[in-house]
């Protein structure tokens, strides 16, 4: 029988590495569907939302160098946006298959008729429609070198009609290419770095996601120069070890003070694969260094004073040999000990376990950090939950943590989860989510039941919009809306046939928690949390610490908001100031 163009499409994604599709079927895509089922090679995953597909598809992409997902036409792929535009915005190459209408009925308003071309412009890299069965050969090739060495979202639209229609042979290429090549400042560039970093002492590394195929060189670089090694929430879970003598925390919103510090207090900062976005945590004054694999980053975060377009890992290697080992080790050992101090901070608060229904959070990340194999996936929704993964999930031997870092949605950790799972048959996966992010796509714990992925679901349940409620506090808006009235979610994941486990007593959290992560497949643990813990930047401006102190002070009391004081950031001196 001869191909139609979805037999096409399956056979240029199946070259191109994909292995899942996480789609809902339906009209226009019933074509792509069947095809998928005649050939038998690639795994069709049914979710219950395309969003859901989306970031699937991009963790599978970020775990496995490409991911795709599908959505039917108008309200179908629409739904792909969010998940979408995380993608992009992370970097993960994934390929959406937006089918439409009929040719013939484009242009009049006709039941489920969008426009792909416009809808989807902003959160990929390509976007076209495919109108003919001829234009879909040249273009289906485009779109997969493009998403693979872009990094990020291709879009192909493809109508009901030319996705039944006989497939016609061109004389491009039909298959893709993951080059690879060394790419790298000259040998000119690098004695420049080189000179600049031999005739400094106090130099810190600020290290991002662009490292992560660069670890034992970028450890390497710290030991050579004596540097603290911060590093931003994407970039924590490969150097935040215990064997990591140089690693003192993370910088910015979710950060502690040693990370602010290192970066704020180093003669030189070296940021290395990081768009870190948060200026008013980076220096202003000292020198900063920059290397990006995109030159179009460098420079649009901080002042940077030497800018350079290079993969780490090859840049590093090249650049090592040039560099002499600083016998200075006061720097390092200075923002240590200002690391320690924090980490025993932060102690202070996993060690109090709080009340029955008030869980303390921190007590029970760290639970979850000793219990979690030392190769767990992790994915973490947006908001508190990312507060207690960024301070008490470490990076141990071979874990993996991500969330949506660079889009900051709501939602992310359970699809997100779902792609690993699918995608990483054999290793631990943790969703670590806010009871607000799991509401809101709970459909896809559908997902969970229908394919049994061994996913551990652990909802930090607060009963409120934890970080919104914080952030109206600290700006002085009156708190209104961000209390939440939940479903026993551990009921519910019971009735999906997904293992549910209640937490309410703290006396029994680790026994409960060990249960849960025994379990034979997948699992929910609803814990209660208490919806008061706080989280504080390390540096804020004092005008809105003064208006934190007053609404924290009516809510708690002077007494017990003493107590925590210490915590907020490091500017705690200034509370004691205020009061």
């Amino acid at each position: 029988m001869s191909k139609n163009v979805s037999d096409l499409l399956v056979e240029n994604l199946y070259n191109a590495g994909v292995r899942r599709v996480y789609a809902i079927t339906g009209d226009s895509l019933n074509p792509v569907n069947d095809a998928i089922r005649r050939d038998g090679r690639l795994e069709w995953i049914h979710v219950r939302h395309e969003e859901a597909g989306a970031y699937a598809a991009s963790m599978d992409a970020e775990l496995n160098g490409i991911g795709c997902c599908m959505g039917s036409s108008g309200p179908g792929h629409v739904h792909l946006i969010n998940g979408l535009y995380d993608a992009n915005r992370a970097g993960n190459p994934v390929i959406a298959i937006a089918s439409t209408i009929e040719t013939t009925k484009m242009g009049q308003d006709n039941f489920q008729e969008t426009n792909p071309f416009y809808l989807f412009q902003d959160c990929s890299k390509f976007v076209y429609v495919a109108n003919t069965p001829k234009q879909f050969s040249h273009m289906i090739q485009t779109a997969i070198q493009t998403a693979i060495s872009e990094k990020g979202v291709a879009v192909l639209g493809l109508p009901g009609d030319v996705a039944s229609a006989k497939a016609e042979e061109i004389v491009t290429s039909t298959q893709n290419y993951f080059t690879k090549s060394v790419f790298r400042p000259t040998e000119e560039k690098l004695d420049e770095l080189a000179e600049l970093l031999n005739s400094n002492k106090k130099i810190t590394l600020f290290c991002g996601h662009g490292c992560k195929d660069a670890i034992e060189e970028t450890k390497t670089l710290a030991k050579v120069l004596k540097a603290p090694m911060g590093y931003s929430f994407r970039g924590k879970i490969f150097f935040d070890t215990e064997d990591n003598e140089h690693a003192v925390g993370m910088n910015g919103l979710l950060g502690n003070p040693s990370g602010y510090e290192a970066c704020n207090k180093a003669d030189v900062l070296f940021l290395l694969g990081t768009d870190f976005p948060y200026v008013e945590f980076l220096p202003e004054d000292n020198k900063i260094v920059q290397i990006d694999l995109k030159a179009e980053r460098i420079g649009r975060r901080a002042k940077v004073d030497f800018g350079y377009a290079g993969d780490i890992k090859d840049t590093l290697t090249a650049l090592l040999p040039k560099l002499k080992e600083n016998a200075d080790g006061s720097f390092l050992k200075e923002m240590r000990e200002a690391y320690q101090n924090s980490e025993e901070s932060l102690q202070n608060f996993a060690d109090k376990q709080g009340d029955k229904g008030e869980i303390q959070p921190e007590y029970i990340a760290e639970i979850i950090d000793n219990l979690a194999t030392d190769d767990a996936i992790f994915t973490v929704d947006t908001g508190m939950t990312s507060v207690w993964a960024a301070r008490f999930i470490k990076g141990k031997k071979n874990r993996y943590l991500t969330g949506s870092f660079n889009h900051g949605s709501m939602a992310n950790a359970m699809p997100m989860a779902i792609g690993a799972a699918a995608s990483r048959t054999g290793r631990q996966v943790v969703a670590m989510c806010g009871d607000g992010g799991l509401s809101m796509l709970m459909g896809d714990l559908a997902t969970v039941m229908q394919y049994q992925f061994p996913i551990k679901i652990i909802v930090f349940n607060n009963r409120s919009l934890g970080m919104v409620k914080l952030e109206m506090e600290v700006e002085g808006y009156v708190n209104w809306q961000t209390d939440m009235v939940n479903p026993p979610f551990d009921k519910i994941a019971e009735l999906m046939n997904i293992r549910g486990f209640e937490l309410k007593d703290p006396s029994k959290a680790e026994s409960s928690l060990k249960a849960f992560f025994d379990h034979d497949g997948p699992a929910l643990i609803n814990i209660y949390t208490d919806p008061s813990a706080l989280a504080m930047p390390p540096h804020i401006e004092i005008s809105q610490m003064k208006g934190f102190v007053v609404s924290m002070m009516k809510k708690v009391g002077l007494g017990r908001f003493k107590e925590i004081g210490d915590s907020i950031s490091s500017n705690a001196g200034h509370i004691s100031e205020i009061l």
